[in-house]
């Protein structure tokens, strides 16, 4: 399925706000991604993204068909992980199993490396999502491990898995 990543704009609020909106989506992610997700939540997120400093985090809109569904963010880390970054993303249910974030993986992994000085970009999906964990082994991402009941989520203590892109495994 065709897609692009952009910058985001104001008017993609509505659009975030209606995909947002979705429990399966909010039980993957941390708990900073709220459920329901209201109009209000889209516009700070929407907000933040679109006034974001571009020193220090790379986050784009993904769009299919004119709509964006999705949110892709590389976010440089500080102190000793200076020359690290994170890989967050979601996207809308109804896109799932397409392709479209292991190849958006793919392109924003590209474009930190190509803006940013770092060396490495990981994420930590939750052990029990199988769906995130192979968009980052299609991605080009080595798991490093899995961090034994290191998130509290849904009421419960749950494995995380690290996993890590270098800028040497994508040149």
């Amino acid at each position: 399925m065709e897609f692009e990543l952009r910058a985001w704009k104001p008017e993609d609020v509505d659009s975030v706000a209606r995909y947002a909106n979705n429990p399966k989506i909010a039980a993957n992610l941390r708990d900073a991604f709220p459920y329901p997700y209201t109009h209000e939540d889209a516009e700070t997120y929407v907000g933040s993204c679109v006034n974001e400093d571009s020193t220090c985090q790379l986050t784009r809109a993904i769009v299919v068909n004119g709509e964006v569904v999705g949110s892709i963010g590389v976010f440089l880390g500080t102190d000793v992980y200076r020359k690290s970054a994170e890989l967050g993303y979601w996207l809308a249910e109804p896109f799932w199993k397409n392709g479209i974030m292991s190849a958006a993986v793919r392109q924003i992994c590209e474009d930190a490396f190509a803006r940013f000085d770092i060396v490495r970009i990981h994420a930590e999906p939750f052990a029990f999502n199988k769906g995130s964990r192979r968009v980052l082994e299609k991605a080009g991402f080595a798991l490093e491990g899995t961090l034994r009941k290191s998130v509290y989520k849904n009421g419960a203590m749950q494995d995380s898995c690290l996993y890590a892109l270098l800028r040497e495994d994508v040149q």
